[in-house]
């Protein structure tokens, strides 16, 4: 689902239209719906409350997007099932990534691994009633943005939380790489892709810290113009987009120190079976309410094998 299919949404998931049909009606009894709607459409934003939703809806997924890079670093598949099934190599390793842990999968004979899309990720942003009845559209905007971008997070920090939870052993090589306590190069770069064609597999994502990414732009080798890589680095925005085949994904959510080279053809999964969905929040004792964003989804590794880790590394640019 990617920002500004609200209209498409309605005509062709069935779900998510009776999702925003129950939303329509709570814009005439919810403080924050109903604020949110009678401000925009007072300022000529929108007509109607089915608008206002939409436009609630887009923002949200705008704000959340950016920060969503897990789904850039695991192959993402879009799924109606509570779970799927999917059979293992013969010796290969799995994990299932649960609430609050993790489960090893191993054997030497062929074997499956059951993924569950039973992961909620969730932020909300709450106001008082006071609150809501003095709030102008720009502040309400603002904290629909923040409720996206906070959903973002959390969502990318379990899918990195999965590469971590496994095993060493288990990881491309049979161990962490260590980097020594140098700060992040060519040489370590080198390094991950090694590991992983070493054990007949093709890195296709690098994911590191920014801290590390900024370590990369020190290295001659990102910023000459007459060594490779340099096409694929942007001094004006401070990224490198792709090195050795792999394209590069950096934030902060990486722990500082480590960074992954992963096959994501093969590495891992998730299952997304309910993307970014808007809902209403209150807690009407209290006198709060709010708007709250989720996803629905599950996790799991596949082959161990096809994640390399380089570990060790220098966590300050000096």
């Amino acid at each position: 689902m990617k920002p500004r299919l609200f209209e498409s949404l309605m005509a062709q998931n069935n779900e998510f239209k009776e999702h925003i049909e129950t939303q329509k009606h709570k814009a005439n009894v919810h403080p924050f719906l109903k604020r949110y709607c009678e401000v925009g459409i007072r300022e000529g934003l929108f007509s109607d409350s089915a608008s206002a939703l939409g436009r609630l809806h887009d923002t949200l997924v705008q704000a959340a997007y950016p920060e969503m890079i897990g789904r850039d670093i695991i192959t993402v598949m879009p799924t109606t099932e509570p779970m799927e099934r999917f059979p293992l190599d013969e010796k290969a390793v799995a994990y299932k990534y649960a609430e609050g842990s993790a489960t090893r999968l191993s054997g030497q004979k062929n074997s499956i691994v059951d993924v569950y899309t039973n992961i909620l990720a969730e932020s909300s942003e709450e106001w008082t009633r006071e609150f809501l009845e003095d709030a102008t559209w720009n502040v309400m905007n603002s904290m629909v943005e923040k409720v996206g971008r906070a959903l973002g997070e959390e969502e990318t920090n379990r899918i990195i939380a999965l590469y971590g939870s496994v095993a060493d052993a288990d990881l491309a090589g049979g161990a962490p790489i260590s980097q020594g306590n140098a700060a992040m190069n060519w040489a370590g770069l080198v390094k991950l892709h090694n590991a992983l064609r070493a054990s007949n597999w093709k890195p296709t994502v690098l994911a590191v810290n920014e801290v590390q990414l900024h370590q990369l732009l020190s290295d001659d080798k990102f910023i000459h113009a007459q060594y490779l890589p340099s096409g694929q680095t942007n001094l004006d925005d401070a990224t490198v987009t792709s090195v050795l085949g792999m394209r590069v994904q950096a934030s902060t959510l990486v722990p500082n120190g480590t960074a992954y080279a992963i096959d994501t053809r093969v590495a891992s999964v998730m299952l997304l079976r309910r993307d970014v969905t808007v809902e209403d929040w209150e807690d009407i004792k209290n006198g709060k309410y709010g708007v709250r964003a989720t996803t629905r989804f599950g996790l799991g590794v596949l082959r161990s094998n096809a994640i390399a880790k380089l570990t060790n590394i220098a966590t300050t640019l000096t």
